[in-house]
């Protein structure tokens, strides 16, 4: 089938011919039942057959700007026409201008960004920085994230994916807050961090202080069930890397760039790392790009002293320039205080009115465009919900024209940054009927 042809195929034809050459990622080959998309736009995405989909995925949670925004099409169009592609020891404006916008939201103190393809080798590569600037080894990360598929990120994943690829060295993993399944018997959030932080003090002191380079977080876990931190968790990690001259990686690769209601999601927190990564949201995906933002002191490390990595695509200007565009009219529309807005005043409040209407709703939780609905069998005992419910539920919503994130017993509601009150309230609208035609069987 050529891509001409595609345009006019059915869904059926463009889905076989896609299993017949495609390898999926994480999946059984003979068990994919992936969904034809032929174009998108804004918060919706449309099939091969015309027909309309709520996109409440944003795909991977990484179009956060929207489908096929003008600004960023455009941008990405005149580059190409003026310049396609560039080797990565050229400079080129696309790629300065993207770094001078990145550093424009990133704390003070921070002045290079190293350009990578995405967010699994901005977390390797951060790795490897504060590996280097500490002279350690080890890598404290928690059991309930994930940071990647490449060699150290996989390993650093906290998730199952990481127990078939151990592959990498020097890798350690601790509990973080979890309220709603608390491994430290808490009774609220308050006391959660507080025991979260003493059970990661106690890792720090049984693996050796003076063995560990850095302690690796999700500011907000997103694939594990976006557990958003206590207020006083950061600093406290914060402070405990302070005092045991550990550097702090936070990953802001699902939670940054809007998706948190915030530029970084970290600034919701008091706390400021010694290095971010990003990628997914920074240009929605239009274009692979990720990247690890430098402190000066670390960056002040390489300025003498070669810095033992790169990639050929590193700060590629097609994905500059579009992470350009999306930044600007990120900026210009109000696009991340919309985020914020809307989950504040319409996502927040409307999941919760439907824990209240469906005790199979365990726990809402959230901010921004980034809420998981955790689905429990039982109140009382929080026994997770069944797979089965989980499929019924998904196929429920597509029946309905919605795409919806699925991930163990978890919903997650991430729609793009710019969806507005009304596509929210249809997402919301969508889910209670689902649930409603589930429960009736």
């Amino acid at each position: 089938m050529s891509a001409t042809a595609s345009t006019h195929a059915s869904n059926a034809e463009v889905i076989a011919h896609d299993v017949d050459h495609v390898f999926h990622s994480w999946s059984a080959q003979a068990k994919l039942s992936p969904i034809a998309i032929r174009r998108g736009n804004g918060c919706t995405v449309e099939d091969f057959e015309g027909r309309e989909y709520l996109d409440l995925s944003s795909m991977l949670v990484n179009v956060n700007i929207g489908h096929q925004h003008p600004r960023v099409i455009e941008a990405i169009q005149r580059q190409a026409a003026e310049l396609a592609t560039v080797a990565p020891a050229n400079a080129n404006p696309a790629r300065a201008r993207a770094a001078e916008l990145i550093l424009s939201h990133a704390p003070e103190g921070f002045n290079k960004v190293f350009f990578t393809n995405g967010g699994a080798d901005a977390n390797e590569n951060a790795i490897r920085l504060a590996r280097l600037h500490t002279g350690r080894d080890k890598v404290l990360s928690q059991y309930r994230s994930y940071h990647g598929n490449t060699g150290a990120a996989i390993v650093a994943t906290g998730d199952w994916r990481r127990v078939p690829n151990e592959y990498a060295t020097g890798h350690v993993h601790f509990f973080g807050p979890y309220a709603y399944r608390s491994e430290f018997w808490s009774s609220d959030e308050q006391q959660e961090g507080e025991r979260a932080l003493q059970h990661l003090e106690r890792v720090i002191q049984s693996e050796g202080p003076e063995s560990i380079a850095a302690i690796l977080l999700e500011t907000i876990p997103g694939t594990a069930g976006i557990i958003v931190p206590p207020a006083a968790y950061l600093p406290g990690v914060r402070a405990l890397a302070d005092k045991y001259g550990i550097m702090l990686i936070l990953d802001e690769v699902m939670a940054g760039f809007g998706r948190a209601g915030e530029w970084f999601a970290f600034d919701a927190f008091d706390v400021k790392p010694d290095l971010i990564t990003f990628a997914k949201g920074v240009n929605s995906g239009y274009v692979p790009l990720g990247g690890v933002v430098i402190s000066e002191e670390i960056a002040a490390q390489f300025d003498e002293r070669v810095f033992p990595g790169g990639l050929t695509y590193s700060g590629h200007p097609l994905a500059c320039a579009s992470a350009v565009a999306s930044m600007e009219a990120m900026a210009d529309e109000g696009i991340i205080e919309n985020a914020h807005r809307v989950g504040a005043e319409v996502i927040g409040p409307g999941l919760r009115e439907l824990a209240e209407r469906f005790e199979v709703i365990g726990e809402v939780r959230g901010l921004g465009v980034f809420w998981a609905v955790e689905f429990v069998a039982d109140a009382q005992t929080r026994e997770p919900i069944s797979e089965e419910f989980m499929g019924q539920l998904k196929n429920a919503m597509l029946e309905r024209g919605a795409l919806p994130f699925t991930s163990a017993n978890r919903l997650h509601f991430v729609p793009p940054c710019v969806i507005t009150d009304e596509e929210a309230r249809r997402g919301l609208r969508t889910l209670a009927d689902a649930l409603a035609a589930v429960a009736a069987g």
